[in-house]
């Protein structure tokens, strides 16, 4: 109470209201403070981190820390006065409007900030534009030698840093993928398992630089997680110019829903937001006028900015839903999308995510700019990504969007979303046949899904033939459940199968009404490629530019709708062997949120080898757990080669690290499965014996959940601070950079963890897994695991998932700790996923502790003698 009714100075406010379990704890939050003078700067959320990102001295423990919150503020304030404030511009201009807004810093920061002589430029007046240039000639056919790709990486590697064969080979092979290539749609694939601490990234960045130099081509890098994206991003810079011929040849490209819109920025400050979200909206103005590039997620922009604020308010400044109106937004010249999608088409390097590569290559809007050599890092995840790109869900959630893309507004909905018919309003004006097509697609989507849709349907009283699909899916799920209502937190599944008369015939009036809306859509997406072509006289740079905007949207969205289209066609006919359909209805933590039907691949990478590998000259996946094991066939069946009849390049190094001395896997036997109390307390005896610096790895947010809630103010109290995934309310890369930062901060995840995680040195010295990492029965998982080979296809799972866990532990040469696995039923033909040499124990939770407890006295013992041991 005391708290709440006192402005108190914090860092951090929602993390202090989780922890205290007061969540409507507010008042002077250091880290806004920081975001408004120092925008775009990077900063570890804790003391320590703010201590060092202001130059102040480090709190030695947690009752100094009041004190070092008093300095920051004040060293804060007193950069607002001084003459070298490198941020200054801007601020009086945004400080008035946070005045308006009663900001709890807005009275302390006005006597500090002096009004500018002139009046300070809008933030939309002063961004750059962008330029256009000239297409591209195609790169030249260059042939890179083995002594110039070594040459090159030793000059990445540096002047003193000792020559690794195994790096020079690998460097060498990688340089394969550049060679010409000799038949259409047979492009060079190589195939690179290198185990951590080989040096990959400099390997393939070498020769990608020497052949970007030569051919005057570009190389595309693709990675899984944000962090190898920021990772790579330093690294090449060793590897490129800061400039060449006054352009950025390395450029990050990301989708458009990572970037700032600002159009929605601009509908924000101007009353879009209110409350909180306006003083959000007011410090993202002042990032972006710094921003390197505008990237929202994983970018210069502080990942933990969003979370201060309740809502999403920084996923309603991207563009979300695929509303972009192109050149008839006013701030088109100068928009964060356009400017990284022009930057890429003449970059040497481009860092982009595996989904963009394959969305890029298979619906991209300029087929020069496609990518045609490329180097999946992290290349263990492409399947999935494949997966997730070719795969379609006619869901509730999907087709409220469409219908909110076609018919804009309805009933009392804010905001600037606007419907087909006013983002062509020129177009219905000056066509007569595409202002029908328009009305009639407008027409057509009043039969999806509307606001409350999801009420109807869980009440058995829905609107129109796509919610009485949703509603009909919904109920066979139900009826066909096995669970016993066990399971409340988790989703249902059924599979498509032995459907009865009634629903097909529900199937074939929503198949109607989709037929009803691609058909208008298609003919739309003819006519402004007729208006294109033609020219009339209003159709100048910007329209031409707007309308073929349109024309990638409207063809991506009928092409999505063709998808459903063909889900619902094959109903209550045979199966088609290529796809694995479903009836899912979406939960979590007892709460519905989506109901629909899936169609996947079985095979993913058949689609992705004729969009994504056919096209392409050279493709390199790599990764330090490619292959299983010694086996190269699951490895070589996961690329996509064998579709085109290709046979991959096969490369493999080792880890040069010494995992027999470096590393211990202990598998504990006596903790019992299901027993959450006895699951805690092995993790809080495990943590504490380990004095922090543990990763402890969940199968189940639930589990995970009754982990943290149990031993979370033991640890605290011991001055073992424990942080969590879907607990804290923080992002996953700030966590891990919290995590990082405090050698005795321990982290609990899931998944996103298990490889999106790296930390070399002290901070990261034990792994924990609750237990084996079985797949989640899923109906795909079935379908996969029969046509996979069974038990065989789960153990190739599991050994994946293992060796990417145990692969966080040791990341250097100087590295050192333990993996354990909590579970008594680990099978012994699993052991396989951890390097060979490494020493493996089944052993009882006190043997374990005593093992763990023993390799950290042996570590600070080898360290400065504490006071009063010799």
């Amino acid at each position: 109470m005391a708290a709440a009714d006192t402005p108190l100075l914090m860092l951090n406010a929602p993390l202090v209201a989780s922890r205290l379990g007061y969540p409507d704890l507010s008042g002077l939050d250091l880290l806004e403070l920081f975001a408004f003078v120092h925008p775009a700067r990077f900063m570890v959320p804790t003391p320590k981190g703010l201590a060092r990102a202001l130059g102040l001295e480090e709190p030695s423990g947690d009752d100094k820390v009041p004190q070092l919150l008093q300095e920051a503020a004040e060293a804060l304030l007193a950069t607002c006065e001084s003459a070298d404030w490198a941020e200054r511009e801007g601020a009086w201009t945004a400080l008035q409007s946070l005045v308006r807004m009663s900001w709890p810093w807005a009275t302390l920061l006005t006597p500090r900030i002096r009004k500018p002589d002139r009046a300070e430029r809008w933030l939309f007046a002063k961004l750059p534009e962008w330029e256009e240039a000239a297409e591209r000639p195609q790169p030249a056919q260059v042939v890179l030698g083995e002594a110039a790709v070594v040459s090159r990486l030793a000059e990445l590697t540096g002047a003193g840093a000792e020559a690794r064969p195994t790096q020079q080979d690998y460097a060498r092979e990688a340089s394969r993928m550049f060679a010409p290539r000799q038949g259409q749609g047979q492009p060079h694939v190589v195939l690179a398992q290198a185990g951590t601490g080989t040096g990959k990234t400099f390997g393939y960045l070498a020769p990608s630089s020497l052949w970007a130099e030569q051919s005057g081509g570009t190389v595309w890098v693709s990675t899984y997680t944000k962090a190898l994206q920021r990772q790579l991003r330093r690294e090449s810079r060793r590897a490129f110019p800061a400039s060449r011929n006054g352009k950025p040849p390395v450029v990050v490209r990301k989708g458009r829903e990572n970037y700032l819109c600002l159009l929605n920025l601009e509908d924000a400050l101007q009353g879009g937001f209110a409350g909180r979200a306006a003083i959000l909206a007011q410090l993202v103005a002042r990032w972006a006028a710094y921003s390197q590039d505008g990237d929202m997620i994983g970018g210069d922009l502080p990942g933990w900015l969003g979370t201060l604020f309740r809502k999403r308010g920084i996923a309603a400044l991207t563009d979300q839903r695929g509303e972009c109106v192109y050149a008839g937004c006013p701030h088109y010249r100068k928009c964060f999308i356009e400017r990284a999608a022009r930057a890429s088409a003449d970059a040497e390097l481009v860092i982009a995510n595996h989904a963009l590569v394959m969305v890029n290559a298979a619906r991209g809007r300029d087929a020069a700019q496609r990518p045609t050599r490329i180097v999946f890092d992290e290349g263990h995840h492409v399947f999935e990504a494949a997966d997730s790109t070719f795969s379609a869900a006619l869901t509730g959630a999907e087709t409220i969007e469409l219908r909110r893309w076609v018919i804009g507004p309805e009933g009392k909905s804010r905001g600037r979303r606007r419907g087909l018919s006013a983002r062509l309003a020129d177009v219905a004006s000056y066509d007569e046949e595409g202002e029908r097509a328009i009305s009639q697609a407008r027409e057509a989507a009043e039969a999806l899904p509307s606001e409350g849709w999801l009420a109807r349907v869980v009440e058995g009283t829905p609107s129109g033939p796509l919610e009485e699909l949703l509603s009909a899916a919904r109920a066979l799920a139900y009826a066909r459940d096995e669970s016993g209502g066990q399971e409340a937190g988790y989703g249902l599944e059924t599979e498509i199968a032995q459907l009865d008369g009634g629903f097909i015939e529900v199937a074939g009036r929503a198949q109607e009404a989709l037929e009803a809306l691609r058909k208008p859509l298609v003919r739309l997406g003819l006519r402004l490629e007729a208006i294109v072509e033609d020219g009339p006289d209003w159709l100048d740079g910007p329209a031409r530019a707007r309308i073929e905007g349109a024309r990638s949207a409207i063809g991506w969205r009928s092409d999505l709708i063709a998808g459903w289209i063909a889900l619902l066609a094959r109903l209550g006919g045979p199966g088609d062997p290529d796809f694995v359909d479903w009836i899912a209805v979406e939960r979590s933590d007892g709460r519905e949120w989506d109901v629909g039907l899936h169609r996947h691949y079985l095979d993913p990478m058949k689609p992705f080898a004729n969009a994504v590998l056919a096209p392409s000259h050279g493709v390199m996946m790599t990764s330090a757990t490619l292959r299983d094991g010694d086996d190269w066939q699951s490895a070589v069946e996961r690329s996509g080669a064998p579709h085109l009849d290709i046979a991959p390049r096969l490369f493999t190094a080792d880890s040069p690290f010494d995992y027999a001395s470096q590393a211990e896997v202990l598998i504990v036997t006596d903790v019992p499965k299901g027993d959450i109390p006895a699951l805690a307390a092995a993790y809080g005896r495990l943590i504490e014996a380990s004095g922090g610096g543990a990763l402890g790895l969940f199968t189940a947010i639930r589990r995970l959940r009754a982990v943290y809630g149990r031993i979370a103010d033991r640890l605290a109290r011991g001055g073992l601070p424990l942080f969590a995934q879907h607990v804290d309310p923080i992002d996953t890369g700030t966590l891990v950079d919290i995590f990082r930062d405090d050698p005795r901060a321990s982290l609990l995840g899931t998944d996103a963890l298990r490889d999106g995680v790296d930390v070399p040195g002290d901070s990261l010295r034990l792994v924990v897994m609750e237990q084996v990492p079985w797949p989640k029965p899923s109906i795909l998982h079935r379908a996969r695991r029969l046509a996979g080979g069974g038990s065989a296809y789960d153990d190739r799972i599991i050994r994946a998932r293992l060796a990417q866990a145990f692969g966080r532990l040791i990341r250097s040469a100087g590295d050192k700790g333990h993996f354990v696995v909590l579970s008594s039923a680990f099978p012994s033909r699993l052991l396989s996923a951890f390097p060979a040499g490494t020493p493996i124990r089944r052993v009882t939770l006190d043997v374990a502790l005593q093992s763990v407890g023993a390799s950290v006295s042996g570590r600070e013992s080898a360290q400065t003698p504490r006071e009063g041991i010799s």
